[in-house]
């Protein structure tokens, strides 16, 4: 696969799919006899992995701490599984919040309903 590809399909520029390459986030990409980068499906899953965890919120620096404990084996899977969880625990925090960010919309929105509206179907002279 191309990186205009890879790009469209993960909805991410071609430029920052050099970067993640460049500062060792993804695999460097093997390239064909032109030097055009051709992505596998392996890289793929890769880069797929990379974006959910940016979607949770982890850092490049975590990542790349993250990247640097899967080269080096097995000996590291408890490290980064205490780093999985720990991620795990900031995103579910980070729900939390914005479920009570949500709970107060809706609240507003009800009030609106109740209150706002029929005053201004009343002032509009549309009260039904």
């Amino acid at each position: 696969m191309m990186i205009s590809e890879v790009s469209e399909k993960f909805g991410i520029s071609p430029d920052t799919l050099r970067y993640y390459e460049r500062i060792g986030l993804i695999p460097t990409i093997n390239r064909n006899k032109s030097g055009i980068r051709e992505y596998t499906e392996q890289d793929c899953r890769w880069i797929q992995v990379i974006l959910f965890m940016r979607d949770a919120g982890m850092s490049i620096e975590l990542l790349l701490e993250y990247v640097e404990m899967v080269h080096q084996g097995d000996k590291t899977m408890q490290s980064r599984k205490e780093l999985l969880i720990k991620q795990r625990n900031q995103l579910v925090e980070r729900i939390n919040e914005q479920q009570k960010i949500l709970e107060l919309l809706n609240g507003k929105i009800e009030s609106y309903e109740q209150s706002v509206v029929p005053n201004e179907k009343k002032l509009m002279g549309t009260d039904d």
